[in-house]
């Protein structure tokens, strides 16, 4: 569930946050049913969590941990990965099965486009990085990822033409499999960072191709199966993981290798999905992903000290 390049002005100005904020909640109550999976900071102490079973977005003041729905939930929707744009206040939301993509506006709630990215009857649209003229999609379904263009100031074009790339090179794709699924972009947009969930596996893309190269990180995969979201913050990389684990990753300035850091945990993670940042903290959606939701299971996001 991440911040692109081109708003590292808005990290910076995030990372002056004041050293108060160590008494703000650590845990923020979600609604009990709410089943989430993906997290996105928008302006100052702001963070969006979405609905898998329903599409709603819930908004939640991290000083406070006063929240409140921002999106209704909305017929055949899907919230998973979100990613939210400083430039227009636009928040992108994945659309998983759906094989959608929803743009929605943080100030009044109001959707902006429902993109179609794909008629694919096995896709899962999993997470979402934006750059300075494009939005970035994958499919863990399909060897694939999706490029809408957006058009200055971050607005979305009257007529967006979705662009369909395919994953070559050394990504591998696996049919039985829970691939592509976390990705974040350079600061010039030009390349991508894609997670396998099942191989643990990191992957630079060039954004306008497709080629991948596999990340030399030392080891055949990072922890256990079940890489999910990522966050990048300058050089470091982090790996959110089903199994209570944030893993940071220090990357080389080329992205062709990286070091694993001890990773960052806590007694308050259940199955943690992705996260987003604010500041020195990071927070982390639990999604309880190993569970059937009822309208009476509690969830909740945790902040962690990066």
């Amino acid at each position: 569930m991440t911040v692109a390049g081109f708003l590292l002005s808005f990290a910076v100005l995030q990372c002056a946050a004041p050293a108060r904020a160590d008494s703000f909640p650590e845990v923020l109550q979600l609604p009990n049913g709410f089943h989430p999976e993906g997290i996105a900071a928008g302006r100052a102490w702001d963070l969006y969590v979405g609905s898998l079973d329903s599409g709603a977005i819930y908004k939640i003041d991290a000083r406070t941990g006063n929240g409140s729905i921002l999106v209704s939930a909305g017929l055949g929707r899907v919230a998973v990965g979100m990613s939210f744009d400083a430039r227009s206040g636009y928040l992108f939301v994945a659309g998983g099965r759906t094989g959608h993509a929803y743009v929605y506006d943080t100030s009044s709630g109001a959707t902006v486009a429902d993109l179609q990215l794909t008629t694919a009857a096995n896709t899962l649209i999993n997470d979402v990085t934006l750059t300075r003229d494009a939005a970035y999609f994958t499919d863990t379904f399909q060897p694939v990822y999706y490029r809408v263009p957006l058009a200055g100031g971050g607005r979305i074009p009257q007529s967006p033409a979705v662009q369909t790339i395919a994953l070559s090179g050394d990504f591998v794709f696996g049919t039985t499999s829970l691939n592509a699924n976390g990705i974040v972009s350079s600061p010039n947009g030009r390349d991508l960072i894609i997670v396998h969930t099942d191989l643990g596996r990191l992957y630079r893309v060039d954004a306008l191709t497709g080629v991948s190269k596999q990340i030399d990180l030392g080891v055949e995969r990072v922890g256990q199966d079940g890489s999910d979201g990522l966050v990048l913050i300058g050089r470091t990389l982090y790996i959110i993981n089903f199994y209570d684990q944030l893993i940071p990753i220090r990357l080389n300035n080329d992205w062709s290798t990286g070091a694993i850091q001890p990773s960052l945990t806590s007694s308050t993670f259940a199955g943690p999905s992705t996260a987003a940042h604010i500041g020195p903290w990071l927070y982390a959606v639990n999604a309880k992903l190993d569970i059937s939701p009822t309208p009476d299971t509690p969830y909740t996001v945790s902040r962690v000290r990066r």
